[in-house]
Formats: C-alpha cells, sequence, structure tokens
C-alpha cells in the first residue's frame, strides 16, 4: 500500500544562489533511482531557508529505506541544514479519492 513521506529541514544561510540550485531540474535526477519512489513533490518558502518534499511510495518498506539511504544521510551531514524531520503517513484513501489526489492505486479504485 502506497505511503507519503514529508521531509522538512532549514538552510542556515539561504542565500539567493543556493535558492536558485535547489529549483534547478537537474537536482530531481538522483531521485528517479530511489527504489519504490512514485513521485515527489518538491517544497520551498519563497526563498526562505526551509524547504521539502512530499514523497509517494509504493510501500512503507520502501520510505524507511530510503530514510536510512544516502540521500537523507547526506542532508544529515551537511553542517548548513538543520531542523530535519520526516514523518510517514499512511493515506486515507475514501476522501483522497474524492479530492483527486495523485496517487496510483486511488484511480484504479475510482473507476
Amino acid at each position: 500500500m502506497a505511503v507519503m513521506l514529508q521531509v522538512n529541514f532549514e538552510y542556515t544561510n539561504m542565500s539567493p544562489e543556493l535558492h536558485a540550485a535547489n529549483g534547478a531540474a537537474e537536482r530531481a535526477a538522483p531521485f528517479l533511482s530511489v527504489q519504490g519512489l512514485l513521485w515527489k513533490i518538491w517544497l520551498n518558502t519563497g526563498g526562505g531557508p526551509k524547504v521539502g518534499g512530499l514523497y509517494c511510495f509504493a510501500s512503507r518498506a520502501d520510505a524507511e529505506a530510503y530514510l536510512a539511504g544516502p540521500i537523507v544521510a547526506r542532508i544529515k551531514s551537511t553542517p548548513t541544514i538543520t531542523n530535519l524531520t520526516t514523518q510517514i503517513y499512511a493515506i486515507t484513501e475514501g476522501p483522497s479519492q474524492v479530492t483527486h489526489a495523485p496517487v496510483p492505486f486511488l484511480a484504479v479504485a475510482a473507476e
């Protein structure tokens, strides 16, 4: 069953250059090979230091493996990143289906 992972963190020094680099499309390439990742939405606070992501994983095990993997390890080891928070959520199917959530198994259930 698919799950959602929410990841948030802050940069201690968010320069305009760093903000622009975070928005570059090529930053997404490493996520194409993450096991079980169905999609990711990239979040930022409009130039502020807070950034994050919403991830849809095929399973809780895939989300947990991502959290234990190299991308999150790199975030944790970067001295200019603080306040890392992560949370795995189950998807509440009924209301999510009504509001057209982009979760593959919900689309199948709706047909």
